[in-house]
């Protein structure tokens, strides 16, 4: 019995330690893929004559997250069809989603163009996201900074 109880000591945090890992690599997925999606929105909305209408003075990224699962329209397609760039917003793994949440773009935090690198302000558009977790990674960065 002894054997067993230090063998399951030493097995606790090595099990606690690949569940963090796990949920630090399913952030770093969720952020790649929604900034992916940014990145496509931004760059249809500055071609010219694109897809996307431009709105003069705005600076091309999306207004929201939502826009990128709803999809806008097309000004080139006859149908009007609408250019979707997500399935679905990914969940932030750090973060506990709240019953009170009705969408799971509240569980970011939305940066926009206009906002400092070091002091993200939500705004007009989305420039970038980031974790609303205060935790800190396994790499010593906390969450947020990722």
């Amino acid at each position: 019995v002894a054997i067993l109880s230090i063998l399951a000591s030493a097995a606790l945090p090595m099990l606690q330690m690949s569940v963090q890992r796990a949920k630090e690599n399913e952030l770093r997925a969720n952020l790649r893929q929604i900034r992916e999606a940014i990145d496509a929105y931004k760059k249809l909305a500055d071609t010219q004559n694109g897809p996307i209408k431009k709105i003069e003075g705005r600076t091309g990224y999306p207004p929201n997250l939502e826009v990128l699962v709803e999809g806008i329209v097309d000004e080139r397609s006859p149908n009007k069809n609408k250019i979707r760039f997500m399935r679905r917003i990914p969940m932030d793994p750090m973060q506990p989603i709240s019953e009170s949440s009705d969408s799971l773009s509240n569980n970011w935090g939305l940066r926009s163009y206009e906002s400092e690198a070091n002091d993200p302000q939500a705004g007009d558009d989305v420039y970038d996201v980031y974790s609303l977790s205060k935790q800190v990674g396994i790499n010593g960065v906390p969450y947020s900074e990722w």
